[in-house]
């Protein structure tokens, strides 16, 4: 699970919104500080954006980059910090951002926010480095003696809450070596080079650090863990409140466990910072010594301000994990034999774990965080419980603070019922990990007990138990209509009900997105507008299959696009070349021209060379563009892109690169195969085909054969990064050249799409990508009839859920819906009309072999209904 998703989950019960977009309401916790609020003083000027309230003199003339300052605060000193700095700096004439309120201060603080941001409230910008070392001398003193969590990135200035770093002071971006855009500050040469900011102090190597910061310097390195018995072997996990290390007690040689709390760090929804959770922990883990289903506390300590927790090292796997290893779905057609035995240790494991929570509610313990990441499973399948930070006294007021999406509790419940939920949601997730789903409806819980009844032989009484303790509470509307309206192959009427509930999803009123999808449309400029996660690809979706645009939501896109957002990057599923392409498909080709001409003359040269945001997926649009326009321009770069993406990038030989159809070389022997078609340039084929062996390469064959990427810890099967969209390229090269080792691989890559199970529905890692990919390819070995894929496109049933009585599907991490193409519902109505759309709906680039029009041609104006 992806944690850095929950922080997008409060805005909205239904989608992934911004943590700024929620509302204060009259909630406390939730309120703006005063000085979010105060009128901006004369010859000052004030801008708000996303978490940051920034103020400004109108005449201040702040450099591109340098030394800043940054203040940490606690929730209950963060007001007072606040109006003393926000003092200072008016004062003194000195430009500041802030926090705005107490509930972003709380997400900036929280448990799984992001490590190198955390801990930041106040910005303050010195003019020059003179003026640097006053203000941080001035801050300090001011602000000596407050608490505040450390910032990470920063170099502490004492041990108070001032914080400084170099970087940059306005938005700049470059491109990384992995051609990602990336903050900026200026190198020695003049040249845009990226500004890392990571959970890790350190500086640009051309810049070196004024005197004065030479004892804090020496004081941040004298900080270790010498003189303790312990060694720290590898890191096994890292939150926002610390780490936790696989380590070696020095005395006797054996592992160990060191788990670290960063005071003010890492807060939990009642504001509990990580060393007040880790001391619940070793109070509720000595309460609980002795039993077996629980480790033992060895040792505390401190380090610096960091505390240290010390327990037994318990040998085993965690249960997340026998999933890859035992599960049944991840093939493609189990036998009885294999579902029974499952069953039986499925069973076996549960009733374990419930003894073990009896054993642990005997000693007057709630664990209150239970979930497959927290329980071990030793070699003789005996289990343990990990991660005590929640815990509390059985009789103890207040509930859930820190939990699993896929197992929290409703608000209402308390002390043991919220583990007793928790054991209804495992129930069902040791057949079917999808109780994420529960967070969006919990209604889900009977649709998955259906499907569980179905494939495995388990006692529905079992099964019908657990629903009722996932539901009890559910009444009036929130028990209103079906969990899954239609079934998305029921057709048109799966398309229609898909197309109503994006529709119905439309934000007319903002200006950041149309269509609710992934975070991502938050972290790159314009991302609410691109093809991968923004109205572009939605649009995309609806019109391939026959289900039409509204006209006010083609509209929206034309205005959003009169001027684009400052930074958007030029690539096609983040970028400008996407939107152009899909304004050109729609009919609107002066607007597409208009985007795509500012892109002619820029050199490209730092971008990636793949699908996704690099040149490979602009060159396509470029070719695209130009067979419509007969614009020789457009060509021209066209080809100039397929040159940049043949080169041989030095980083790729360094390491590793990533392979697939949206990061990796299938992307860019897609660009060569097209453009073969387009030139006749037999060289181009060639360089295709280098590029998918350099794919296949990364590749490795698993259970029953199926070809899948090798990513060092996982195998990836799915359409975006995985080998199935390999497969998508391989069907096409092979339609130009015959190659043995190609059809070989392409029908090993068949087996990887025929797993009864993906965790996801979406397009690029999910089940709608192996509905595509079936639909299209012109393999006829097993697996590739219409019942193989009719098989797969009513998988997609088993994540279905319902929209305002629409059929839509969550996005990534199912925590919420989405309507995007790479995550959501927009990407499984494309899948479904690949399957019984007339004509069948396929992917830009990648359509469906029976089409009659070129396959990187967009649709003549007017054909868009």
């Amino acid at each position: 699970m992806n944690k850095g998703y929950a922080v997008y989950c409060d805005a909205d019960p239904h989608f992934y919104d911004a943590p700024h977009r929620v509302a204060p309401g009259a909630d406390a916790g939730r309120s703006r500080y005063a000085a979010a609020s105060l009128p901006v003083p004369e010859g000052w000027q004030r801008h708000e954006s996303g978490d940051w309230l920034a103020l400004r003199p109108v005449d201040a003339h702040l450099p591109d980059q340098g030394w800043k300052i940054h203040v940490s605060a606690c929730l209950d000193n963060a007001e007072s910090v606040l109006e003393r700095v926000r003092r200072h700096c008016l004062d003194h004439g000195t430009a500041f951002k802030f926090v705005p309120s107490r509930y972003l201060l709380h997400q900036r603080n929280a448990k799984y926010a992001d490590r190198a941001g955390s801990g930041k409230f106040i910005t303050v910008y010195p003019a020059d480095e003179a003026d640097f070392e006053r203000l941080t001398g001035e801050l300090a003193e001011l602000l000596a003696g407050e608490p505040g969590p450390l910032i990470l990135s920063d170099l502490r200035i004492d041990d108070g809450p001032v914080h400084v770093r170099y970087g940059g002071f306005t938005r700049r971006e470059c491109f990384d070596d992995d051609g990602e855009l990336r903050p900026a500050v200026t190198g020695p040469d003049g040249t845009l080079v990226p500004d890392l900011r990571g959970p890790v102090f350190r500086l640009p190597h051309w810049v070196r650090p004024p005197a004065f910061l030479r004892p804090h310097l020496d004081a941040r390195t004298a900080v270790t863990l010498a003189g303790l018995p312990y060694t720290v072997e590898s890191a096994l996990h890292f939150s926002n409140g610390g780490g936790v290390y696989l380590g070696r007690d020095t005395r006797t040689g054996a592992q160990v466990v060191l788990k670290e709390a960063r005071p003010h760090a890492g807060l939990a929804a009642d504001g509990a910072d990580a060393v007040t959770r880790l001391e619940r922990e070793r109070r509720a883990l000595e309460r609980l010594s002795g039993l077996d289903c629980t480790p033992e506390v060895l040792d505390h300590f401190l380090v610096g301000d960091h505390h240290f927790l010390v327990l037994e090292h318990i040998d085993g796997k965690p249960l997340n994990t026998f999933f890859a290893r035992r599960h049944p779905l991840i093939e493609a057609g189990p036998d009885e034999r294999r579902l029974a035995e499952y069953t039986a240790w499925a069973l076996d494991i549960h009733a374990r774990v419930e003894r073990a929570v009896a054993d642990v509610h005997a000693r007057g313990v709630v664990f209150n965080d239970l979930h497959l990441f927290n329980i071990m499973v030793r070699e003789d399948d005996s289990v343990a419980l990990l991660d005590f930070e929640a815990a509390h006294a059985v009789g103890e007021p207040g509930r859930q603070t820190v939990a699993n999406p896929g197992f929290v509790a409703p608000p209402g419940r308390r002390g043991t019922a919220v583990d007793r939920y928790a054991l209804a949601c495992l129930r069902l997730a040791l057949f079917l990990p999808l109780t994420s789903l529960l967070a969006v409806d919990r209604r889900k819980a009977a649709h998955l007990a259906d499907v569980v009844a179905r494939q495995f032989p388990v006692d529905r009484a079992l099964l019908d138990a657990a629903v009722k303790e996932i539901t009890d509470g559910i009444t009036g509307s929130a028990a209103a209509g079906p969990v899954v309206p239609v079934e998305p192959g029921d057709w048109p009427r799966g398309r229609d009900s898909m197309a109503a509930a994006i529709h119905a999803s439309a934000t007319f009123d903002r200006t950041d997105r149309l269509f609710p999808g992934d975070i991502a449309q938050f972290g790159t400029a314009g991302g609410g507008l691109a093809f991968g996660h923004g109205a572009a690809g939605v649009l995309y979706a609806l019109a391939a299959s026959g289900a039409g645009c509204a006209e006010g939501e083609v509209r929206w896109l034309l205005e959003r696009t009169e001027k684009l957002p400052s930074g958007m990057p030029p690539g096609f599923h983040d970028g400008v070349a996407g939107i152009a392409w899909t304004l050109e498909y729609l009919g609107h080709r002066g607007r597409a021209l208009d985007l795509v001409g500012p892109l002619l003359d820029q050199p490209h040269d730092r971008l990636a060379t793949d699908l996704h945001s690099g040149t490979a997926g602009l060159g396509l649009a470029l070719d695209s563009l130009a067979a419509a326009t007969g614009d020789a321009a457009l060509h021209s770069a066209a080809l100039r892109c397929a040159e940049l993406t043949a080169r041989d990038v030095a980083a790729s030989v360094a390491r590793p690169p990533r392979a697939g159809l949206l990061h990796g070389a299938a992307g860019r022997a897609l660009l060569f195969l097209r453009l073969y078609e387009r030139t006749g340039d037999t060289g181009l084929l060639d360089l295709a085909g280098d590029a998918l062996r350099r794919d296949l390469a990364r590749c490795v064959r698993g259970a029953g054969g199926a070809l899948q990427v090798d990513e060092g810890w996982r195998t990836m099967p799915y359409l975006g990064a995985g080998s199935v969209g390999i497969g998508m390229v391989l069907d096409d090269y092979l339609a130009h050249r015959a190659d043995d080792e190609f059809a070989r691989a392409r029908d090993e890559i068949v087996a990887a799409a025929q797993a009864m199970f993906y965790a996801q529905p979406g397009l690029y890692r999910g089940v709608a990508g192996m509905v595509l990919f079936l639909a299209r390819t012109r393999a006829t070995g097993p697996g590739t009839g219409p019942a193989d894929v009719r098989r797969q496109l009513d998988a997609l049933t088993w994540h279905a859920l319902s929209y305002r009585g629409h059929l839509a599907f969550p996005g990534e991490q199912m925590m919420r819906l989405s309507m995007d193409l790479s995550t959501g519902t927009a990407g499984c109505l494309l899948a479904a009309a690949s399957v019984c759309g007339d004509p069948p709906a396929g992917l830009p680039f990648l359509p469906p072999p029976s089409a009659s029009r070129r396959p990187h041609e967009p649709v003549p104006p007017g054909a868009v209904k």
